[in-house]
């Protein structure tokens, strides 16, 4: 069997997500003392990316050691 190529689209959407996340907390501490709301917005935001790119990579990860396990047993 052969091998199936790494989801790069997965890889650069978590990627994506991760300089989003950067973004919004850039934005958190620079709004934190003028504008807590808006910097509390911006944290549940970041929270969600991250939560997303972490989706992401959990799921081209379980790809991969599914792949190795079948690799193994051939």
């Amino acid at each position: 069997m052969t091998q199936q190529p790494i989801d790069v689209n997965q890889l650069t959407q978590a990627k994506a997500n991760v300089a989003l996340t950067q973004e919004l907390l850039t934005q958190a501490i620079e709004k934190s003392s003028s504008d807590q709301a808006l910097a509390q917005q911006a944290i549940k935001q970041a929270t969600n990316e991250i939560a997303s790119a972490q989706t992401a990579v959990s799921q081209v990860q379980s790809a991969l050691i599914a792949q190795q396990q079948q690799s193994s047993s051939e």
